[in-house]
């Protein structure tokens, strides 16, 4: 996990959450999946995406989601439903749609052939929303697109069908929604660019962390303000300010006016490092102890099913399938 998915999604993932004292939270209110199912639509190594997975899980549980509020599992530990739920809405949702949409062109640009998966990817995403009467789905930028795909197949799911699912909205954070990249600030940040100094993880150490914002790409002007098409180098360095010390960029402009980009960038570096230092502790703990993430993903899973269950027998019946007898 990068930056970039930590102040687009994340952060909104665990204040989202309901207290834990509340109704919501012993029902499984909010609900966070793993999504290792989707790592499957390009090359990957078998090992290192149980590795991953397994990493991944321990980073979401130490930034925040708490599983006595919410419930977090990996998406092929409930892999029955959710792929059925794709395979129905696969006969809703249309060839046209899923070609406009910007990821898979942008990521099949130039490709031979890619895979069936990648294409169909944006349903799975859709089975994993609308599985769980999901009403808001706290994204970042680069995601929007998918869950209006998502409202879109809902609504003519319900038109063609009757009243059977939940159509959900997008909601997207003040500052940060899309963080750039460091040393390409026109594209997001991406952990598909691998160890380019323009991706910073949540796990690098704070010399890495110091090193990749001292040296992102700004330009040849003195004057730090926000315009992300004049100055995007230094309007992504304040996205990234605001982000991490809970401000907005209206702020964090003024606070920094009439200051050297260098003094902006060792600003932006140390408020990573604050922000980054407690969840890099946590899933440290948590590391030492696998067993542990392994147990709260099996518990998430069991609640998974019973929540995602009823309503795959509303989208069966709803479209004329033969239930099983019991």
């Amino acid at each position: 996990m990068h930056l970039g998915n930590l102040c687009g999604a994340v952060q909104r993932w665990v204040t989202s959450q309901p207290a834990a004292e509340s109704d919501a939270a012993r029902d499984g209110a909010a609900v966070f999946c793993v999504v290792d199912l989707h790592a499957l639509n390009g090359p990957y190594n078998p090992a290192e995406l149980r590795q991953l997975t397994r990493e991944l899980t321990t980073v979401l549980f130490a930034a925040g989601i708490d599983p006595n509020r919410a419930l977090l599992f990996a998406q092929s530990h409930v892999a029955a439903i959710h792929t059925e739920c794709t395979w129905l809405l696969n006969n809703v949702a249309t060839v046209g749609e899923l070609r406009r949409m910007t990821q898979f062109k942008d990521k099949s640009d130039g490709q031979e052939s890619v895979t069936a998966g990648l294409f169909d990817y944006p349903v799975l995403m859709a089975a994993d929303i609308l599985l769980y009467d999901t009403e808001e789905v706290p994204v970042g930028d680069d995601q929007r697109q998918h869950v209006e795909l998502t409202r879109d197949i809902a609504i003519r799911f319900n038109g063609r069908f009757g009243d059977t699912f939940t159509v959900p909205k997008a909601t997207l954070p003040p500052s940060g929604a899309r963080i750039m990249d460091l040393q390409q600030p026109s594209k997001k940040m991406s952990k598909s660019d691998g160890d380019s100094p323009g991706c910073v993880f949540i796990l690098d150490d704070p010399k890495q962390i110091a090193k990749k914002i001292k040296t992102a790409v700004t330009d040849s002007e003195t004057e730090i303000r926000y315009d992300t098409k004049a100055k995007p180098g230094i309007s992504n360095l304040l996205d990234i300010y605001a982000a991490c010390t809970h401000q907005s960029v209206a702020h964090a402009e003024t606070q920094f006016s009439g200051q050297r980009y260098g003094d902006l960038k060792v600003a932006v570096a140390d408020a990573v490092i604050e922000m980054l230092a407690p969840i890099q502790q946590r899933y440290h703990e948590l590391s030492a102890e696998p067993g542990e993430v392994d147990r709260l993903l099996a518990r998430g899973a069991a609640r998974a099913r019973e929540r995602s269950a009823p309503v795959l027998e509303r989208v069966r019946d709803a479209m004329g399938l033969l239930a099983p007898m019991r």
